[in-house]
């Protein structure tokens, strides 16, 4: 348990390079080699993070204003994904997670369950954020265990089922996004995709962020479309001119930096990357193997980062006139770009889709952020969160995500023959996927 506070406490810049510098050890890569290439991904990801950390600390006050601006009156404020891993991790449930995660990960890759080798441990809070939810509305800690693993298994073959379609449309060979809050938009962006290749017309629209610099000139480069985009939610948010132009100046940073400090980590990552799969096609011949990482690595493409600043002022829009939502968004409008990592790419890229799937994502996930409000404020309790005077808090991530309405949902109301229904129908679509599926290749 030393071990694991430790590692929480250090967070993902530097646990992610140890284990991925044992990691490289163990595939045999060359000390000096593994030791580049473990240091490059830990500065890739402490770049990523400080990019996110401007918007964030730009785009949170600007969407308050917003917010106290037009006198929007909802009582359950977003904290945003650091809050909820800090209180997913913070009971002693959810301190288990990352032991339970990586058992579970190493069984199911042993019996061929799943193809996912899951690197990125910190963001092991998702199953350690729905266990601490259905201990929180059921007082049953075997239970809350048992969450975790049905969640894990559900984020695994999420993975797995994405992995080929995330692979082929980012470049990332050999990779997989086991990330609580991004797998699930994959389900929910196919038939979205499917309605809307079937609307005349609109079936035609394809933005790209290419077509669109094409027709827009200057004013379509992303770093001009950041500037402008920002300038619109500093007005709305009525700045004076001077925080109008630094909002916009700092959407325009975000969207150039953003993919500079993807390819950095990618740099770091892609030995070990050949190596695993390496030995893996040497030890179990014919098998694919993926390493999970953090969606970190996608939220960078320019239609995914033009996309999501799109919705930002749409998201407030949508949390006003949404019947009986009850969820003020604010921490996780920067955690957009996650939310629609995977759909992106089911969407080829194509912007105004993403926006399309966007909305409706930020609809649906209102509703469930709603509904898991008051669970999230007891487990906050409980794990001594700082409330800050708020009397409900909820998050729009994961909180919103639809597996959490399923897990959380059918192990609050039938406890363990609910969860039982949800481990059995995971349980066998993973063995679906990985036994008799055989077309799950990048190629196609």
């Amino acid at each position: 348990m030393g071990v694991i506070k430790w590692l929480l406490d250090a967070g993902p810049t530097v646990f992610l390079p140890l284990l991925l510098f044992i990691f490289g050890l163990a595939l045999r890569i060359k000390p000096g080699k593994a030791f580049k290439s473990a240091l490059m991904v830990g500065i890739g990801f402490t770049g990523l993070n400080l990019v996110i950390k401007l918007l964030t600390d730009n785009l949170g006050p600007a969407a308050q204003a917003m917010v106290k601006n037009f006198g929007l009156s909802l009582n359950s404020i977003d904290v945003g994904w650091p809050a909820a891993s800090a209180i997913s991790y913070g009971t002693t449930l959810g301190s288990l997670a990352i032991p339970i995660g990586v058992a579970l990960n190493v069984v199911l890759l042993v019996i061929g369950l799943t193809k996912t080798l899951d690197v990125d441990l910190w963001n092991y809070w998702h199953i350690a954020f729905s266990g601490s939810l259905v201990y929180a509305a059921t007082n049953n800690f075997g239970l809350g265990l048992f969450t975790m693993i049905v969640h894990a298994m559900w984020i695994y073959f999420l993975a797995d089922l994405a992995a080929p379609t995330i692979q082929k449309h980012y470049g990332l060979e050999g990779i997989s996004f086991p990330q609580g809050a991004s797998a699930p938009g994959f389900v929910l962006a196919l038939p979205i995709n499917w309605v809307l290749d079937r609307i005349p017309g609109v079936k035609k629209i394809h933005w790209t962020p290419e077509t669109i610099q094409k027709k827009l000139g200057v004013f379509g480069d992303s770093a001009v479309m950041g500037l402008i985009i920002g300038i619109v939610i500093g007005a709305l948010a009525q700045y004076d001119l001077t925080k109008i132009l630094n909002l916009g100046i700092t959407t325009s940073a975000v969207l150039i930096l953003m993919p500079r400090m993807v390819a950095i980590l990618m740099e770091g990552l892609s030995p070990i990357s050949e190596a695993a799969n390496t030995m893996v096609q040497k030890h179990f011949p014919g098998r694919n193997l993926y390493i999970g990482m953090d969606s970190a690595l996608a939220v960078g493409q320019e239609a995914v980062l033009s996309a999501s600043l799109i919705l930002v002022p749409v998201s407030l829009l949508i949390a006003v006139i949404l019947p009986g939502n009850r969820v003020l968004p604010f921490g996780d409008l920067a955690t957009i770009p996650f939310m629609l990592a995977v759909m992106a790419a089911v969407f080829g890229g194509n912007v105004f889709r993403i926006v399309v799937g966007g909305i409706i994502d930020i609809a649906v996930s209102l509703y469930i952020a709603s509904w898991i409000a008051p669970l999230l404020t007891t487990a906050a309790k409980s794990a001594h969160f700082a409330m800050n005077g708020a009397s409900s808090i909820s998050v729009l991530s994961d909180g919103g995500a639809w597996t959490t309405l399923l897990i959380v949902g059918l192990g609050k109301l039938m406890s363990w023959s609910g969860m039982a229904i949800v481990f059995v129908i995971v349980l066998g679509l993973m063995i679906w996927l990985n036994k008799f599926k055989k077309t799950a290749k990048v190629e196609e």
